[in-house]
């Protein structure tokens, strides 16, 4: 058996399976991500809800064991490392931090990690498209180059971590909404000013894009980040065309459904010959069904199962092999309200884990004849 090099596989990690006093005061008490996923209910016939955890059952972050099974069951499946998704709203604001924290201070557990900057002001959403009716509930705000400093002071710990996955020496940092940034250029400026001063060769910064965005990547490079991705979760309705999205949108209303895709057809957009350069990070996606957030104003993808993940995880993995650059984004290891997650549940079992090991396995080690 030759061993090829492998992808660098980097799971989106979500810190809200804890209740903390925000949640308490917004939802109720005791509110966790697993509110929403508990209660959610099948929309349509056929309709694989409510989604059950298996291994790990209904867990709470804040015991160190299940974080160390969490990344026993990643690393076993070939996940290089989960990026946790990060909340700093400016002017030292923040949430969800707890998580990262004990991560940090106990060095437990011994499995790589980066950041991911969710940079976004937190809405009570009614989800309309045009936003109406929603509220605030913390807003995300950019405070200049003092508030810059304050939020890099902070993540520079994090940073030192010696899990903390680096490109060349340079911590890798991925922003979700640069779209939403008033001087991201600056930004990058001055945290890789002062990631070099603090002994690193900078920060590998990746900028997250909307999909509508994605013939518009150089903006983003030139504004400094080192790569940029996005997922293609939608990439079927930009595929249809413009009589099929009246017929589908006439029906839903008139039944009152989600928008609902199979699986099987949405992954066929999931993956675009962009995918091959060098500064661009594909994106896996096991799964999508967003109801138990947003209801009939959700998108459903359905008879997603581990076979056909598989076929798209070769698919991307064949692109990759082929690049210099092999970080590979998945969507994502446990958002659980979005049906889009990697840890066992009662239909799958450990499928989807199987699935990305079998690509693995399939993709960058070659089987030899002696």
């Amino acid at each position: 058996m030759e061993n090829q090099e492998k992808p660098l596989v980097i799971a989106y990690y979500l810190p809200q399976f804890h209740p903390f006093k925000e949640n308490d005061e917004w939802w109720g008490k005791g509110f966790t991500e697993w509110t929403n996923v508990g209660k959610a209910k099948p929309l349509f016939r056929g309709h694989y809800q409510p989604k059950v955890p298996a291994d790990l059952g209904y867990y709470d972050l804040r015991l160190p064991e299940i974080r160390q099974q969490q990344a026993e069951l990643a690393k076993e499946a070939g996940v290089s490392g989960f990026c946790y998704w990060h909340y700093w709203f400016g002017e030292g604001r923040q949430l969800l931090n707890e998580i990262i924290d004990e991560v940090v201070a106990t060095g437990k557990p011994d499995f790589p990690f980066c950041l991911g900057w969710a940079n976004e002001t937190w809405k009570a959403k009614q989800w309309n498209k045009d936003g109406s009716g929603d509220k605030v509930l913390i807003e995300q705000r950019y405070g200049g180059e003092d508030d810059y400093r304050h939020h890099f002071e902070y993540v520079l710990k994090i940073f030192k971590d010696d899990r903390y996955i680096k490109i060349k020496n340079c911590p890798l940092f991925l922003i979700y909404q640069p779209q939403l940034m008033p001087d991201m250029q600056q930004f990058i400026s001055l945290w890789n000013k002062w990631a070099i001063e603090a002994g690193f060769n900078g920060i590998y910064f990746i900028a997250r894009m909307r999909q509508m965005e994605e013939y518009d990547k150089d903006k983003w490079l030139k504004m400094g980040a080192n790569a940029v991705t996005t997922e293609r979760t939608y990439g079927f309705e930009f595929n249809q065309c413009f009589p099929q999205k009246i017929i589908k949108r006439a029906i839903r209303r008139l039944f009152g459904l989600p928008i609902v895709e199979a699986y099987k057809n949405a992954m066929k957009y999931f993956v675009k010959d962009s995918d091959a350069d060098e500064d661009f990070i594909p994106c896996l996606i096991p799964n999508w069904d967003h109801s138990p957030r947003s209801k009939k104003k959700a998108l459903v993808l359905t008879d997603s199962d581990p076979k056909y993940f598989k076929k798209h995880i070769d698919k991307v993995f064949s692109i990759v092999k082929k690049k210099d650059n092999k970080i590979v984004f998945l969507k994502s290891w446990n958002e659980w309200a979005e049906g889009n997650y990697m840890e066992p549940d009662l239909k799958f079992g450990r499928g989807y884990l199987e699935a990305l090991k079998d690509a693995i396995q399939d993709v960058f080690y070659l089987l030899k004849d002696k």
